[in-house]
């Protein structure tokens, strides 16, 4: 039996509330290869059950957590070009 879009809704937000209960202090951050300390840049961790917190270097406190079909979702889309931003124009 297929879930209803409540169901659906109800069960994302209990993923969500399980994820952002967990205790990340512990958790090893990663950046790209290549990256200095000083730089500006995203970090990763990995989190049980294939989910993935992440957050900016400059601003570690601020940390979004997601579940592993959403990440695997934004690295396919990331991969396919979906998040390609195009430069503004210069005036």
């Amino acid at each position: 039996m297929a879930e209803t879009a409540e169901e659906i809704k109800a069960r994302k937000e209990r993923e969500r509330d399980e994820l952002y209960a967990l205790d990340i202090s512990g958790v090893e951050w990663q950046c790209a290869p290549g990256t200095e300390d000083h730089e500006e840049r995203v970090e990763i961790a990995y989190l049980p059950g294939g989910a993935v917190a992440m957050r900016s270097s400059l601003d570690p406190d601020t940390v979004l957590r997601y579940t592993e079909a959403e990440w695997r979702a934004f690295v396919l889309g990331a991969r396919d070009g979906e998040f390609d931003v195009e430069p503004e124009p210069q005036n």
